[in-house]
């Protein structure tokens, strides 16, 4: 059975794509990108391994969502089970819609193997290119200016016509009073900033987020 290395999940985000959607943060990237706002998703020994079948029952269950965002980590390190996944849940919702992030060019991704074509065929939406900490941007869904927002469907075309700004970030208290969050932050340093001005008031921060590449 295939899995999946994951480092966290979420039902519902509104900051992370278009509309209301489900998060996949894989685990594991084999970049380095100075300034990363989610180190510990980069190591490929750390997540934990999900069924793709599981995922995929746990996705097409959801209610109120229109599709699923794929971030971490390094998403097409692991695209063969990815699209595995879409397949598999839309077999259920036929009109799943899917995004991705990459740390890669999206010419690069083409250049790949089987694996990265079947993840990219699937996708609607592609965020491609690395964080350069230097170009940060408060950007649609983007932490840098480099990064380019790239349709791969008509399902999201339109939303290169809307404003490119900031969709900002979402901050949840967990039933342990940590807190945790979603989103590519509109200022570079959010991170840093956010976790001393927690722990200066006695919080922990819970880090549940995407990687600001």
């Amino acid at each position: 059975m295939t899995q999946l290395s994951v480092a966290r999940t979420l039902d519902h985000c509104t900051v992370l794509g278009p509309g209301s959607r489900a998060v996949v943060w894989v685990q594991g990237c084999p970049l380095r990108c100075t300034g990363c706002v989610a180190a510990e998703t980069l190591p490929f020994d750390g997540g934990t391994a999900r069924d793709v079948p599981e995922l995929a029952d746990w996705l097409g269950g959801l209610d109120g969502i229109e599709g699923v965002t794929f971030s971490g980590g390094e998403p097409f390190s692991q695209a063969g089970a990815l699209a595995e996944l879409l397949d598999a849940v839309r077999e259920r919702r036929p009109d799943f819609g899917a995004m991705a992030y990459s740390g890669f060019r999206h010419e690069a991704l083409r250049r790949g193997g089987p694996d990265h074509h079947a993840l990219l065929d699937r996708l609607d939406l592609l965020v491609d290119g690395p964080y350069i900490a230097a170009r940060h941007g408060s950007l649609r869904w983007r932490g840098s200016d480099n990064q380019r927002l790239i349709p791969l469907s008509d399902r999201y075309r339109r939303v290169l016509a809307e404003p490119d700004t900031t969709a900002g970030i979402e901050l949840s208290v967990n039933a342990d009073t940590s807190l945790s969050w979603a989103g590519v932050p509109p200022v570079p340093g959010f991170r840093q900033g956010l976790e001393e001005q927690l722990a200066a008031r006695g919080f922990a921060l819970r880090v549940e987020t995407r990687r600001g590449r």
